[in-house]
């Protein structure tokens, strides 16, 4: 009854729906395999539920084969099949956002580049967001490059040592964790085949033995000839004990920069000796009230940078600089101290130092130190400066002539404290003394204006009132 009603629906209609008008009869074998799993899934509907009351399954067209060719129960059940492959296919979409990349960031305005120092991480490794993967070397400072998503590290794209720029994918990380591999498994077969290998040699070297007595001692007699020779050539450590390592980017960046003030700038050291009695008594009788008041150490270098911003705003031409034909006077005082760290020598600036009191350099100098010693000072804590003050004092250097960081003109070298013997009232008294020594470039600053500078510092430690009364 049911096939009579359906004939003659198909009688009366002769056309089946399926995106095109085609006989019933005669369905077009074209359609078998030519339309894609996209296509079925926006043109096909399932109605299953529905056998038997609704018509419209009449007019549907089984995917690889004629309508005429097998009963409607069959085509249903194989429609059935066809559908579970379309939702493998979508959940397999679905899990294409799963994988993110770990890129490297934007490093500075400076900075084109740098190389990919260390992973902080292995594959297989699980990490949290900005959770740091890898270290990228600068010429200034070194940055993390932070993983964008929590998950499992599923590869490294990079390697250590490449120079990669911001952008640049370092590590794909997967969010659900799937699809990672510690590769120890397959490592371990070929370990066990090798012994296998092993036990078949054996059986030759006892072989070889026989040709061995022929030996060759008697050979030993060359090498005598060779003996003169090496009479007048050097004797050369062997090359086991020594190792090669490259240069940092940090550390090439450095001897560049040095390199070219020597070039550039027409380098002239001035020294003085500075009596620190007057400074180190003002610490020891005032740095408990001081640290209960500011929270931090009352130290020797606060009392140096103050008296540095006196002597350059009493010559101004110290904190200037050349640049092509002009002379550039800068109305702001940035003070670069320098810090040697196990990676390198760096330098912070301390901005608008003329505007800080004791309390405020000596803050800002401790958190400059730590975040040196850290790695972790940012590009705009390192840019700039107008001068450098650089303490040789701390390692127990005596005296130095510092090298000007470029582009400044000028640079202050401070050093060890040593009692010496000094006149004083027309008595020999011990003193603690300090050498200070003064580079300046000569092609902008005069030896008048470094020795004036040299003097002022000079007074201001050894007579620190003179802050107080501006004299």
């Amino acid at each position: 009854m049911m096939w009579a009603i359906l004939r003659r629906k198909a009688a009366s209609s002769n056309l089946v729906t399926y995106g095109t008008n085609q006989s019933l009869g005669m369905a077009r074998p074209a359609l078998t395999g030519s339309l894609s799993h996209g296509y079925v899934d926006g043109t096909l509907r399932h109605e299953t539920p529905t056998l038997g009351r609704n018509p419209k399954l009449s007019r549907q067209v089984h995917l690889g084969v004629p309508v005429y060719s097998m009963p409607i129960r069959n085509a249903v059940s194989s429609l059935k099949t066809d559908f579970s492959s379309q939702i493998w296919s979508r959940s397999f979409s679905s899990n294409s956002g799963d994988l993110v990349d770990a890129v490297v960031p934007f490093m500075g305005e400076s900075i084109s580049d740098g190389t990919l120092a260390a992973f902080l991480k292995k594959p297989g490794d699980r990490v949290d967001v900005d959770e740091p993967i890898a270290q990228i070397e600068t010429d200034k400072v070194t940055i993390d490059v932070a993983s964008p998503e929590a998950g499992v590290i599923q590869e490294f794209v990079a390697k250590e040592g490449d120079t990669v720029e911001p952008g640049t994918k370092v590590a794909i990380i997967s969010k659900s964790g799937e699809g990672v591999t510690t590769h120890v498994e397959p490592s371990e077969p070929p370990a066990q085949d090798a012994p296998a290998k092993v036990e078949k040699p054996p059986p030759p070297p006892p072989k070889t033995p026989p040709p061995t007595p022929e030996i060759q001692p008697p050979k030993a007699a060359p090498p005598r000839p060779s003996s003169k020779p090496s009479a007048t050539e050097p004797q050369l450590p062997p090359k086991d004990r020594e190792r090669r390592v490259p240069m940092t980017r940090l550390r090439k960046r450095v001897a560049t920069r040095l390199k070219d003030s020597q070039n550039t700038f027409a380098l002239l050291t001035t020294f003085n000796e500075v009596d620190m009695t007057n400074l180190m008594r003002l610490r020891s009788e005032y740095k408990e009230a001081f640290f209960e008041k500011h929270g931090v150490k009352l130290g020797l270098m606060s009392g140096f940078v103050k008296a540095a911003v006196s002597g350059l705003q009493n010559q101004p031409i110290i904190n200037a600089v050349i640049d092509g034909d002009d002379i550039i006077y800068r109305d702001y005082i940035d003070i670069s101290i320098a810090v040697g760290t196990p990676k390198g020598l760096v330098v912070p600036v301390i901005r608008d130092a003329e505007k800080m009191n004791f309390a405020e350099i000596e803050k800002t100098i401790n958190t400059l130190a730590k975040k040196a010693n850290n790695g972790s000072l940012s590009i705009d804590e390192m840019a700039g400066g107008s001068f450098t003050i650089s303490n040789g004092g701390v390692y127990g250097s005596l005296l130095s002539t510092p090298i000007i960081n470029p582009p400044q003109s000028a640079i202050l070298g401070m050093h060890s404290i040593v009692n010496k013997p000094m006149v004083v009232g027309g008595e020999i008294k011990p003193r603690p003394m300090m050498y200070v020594a003064l580079t300046y470039d000569h092609r902008l600053i005069d030896g008048r204006e470094a020795v004036f500078f040299l003097r002022r510092i000079k007074d201001v430690v050894e007579d620190p009132r003179r802050l107080l009364l501006d004299i």
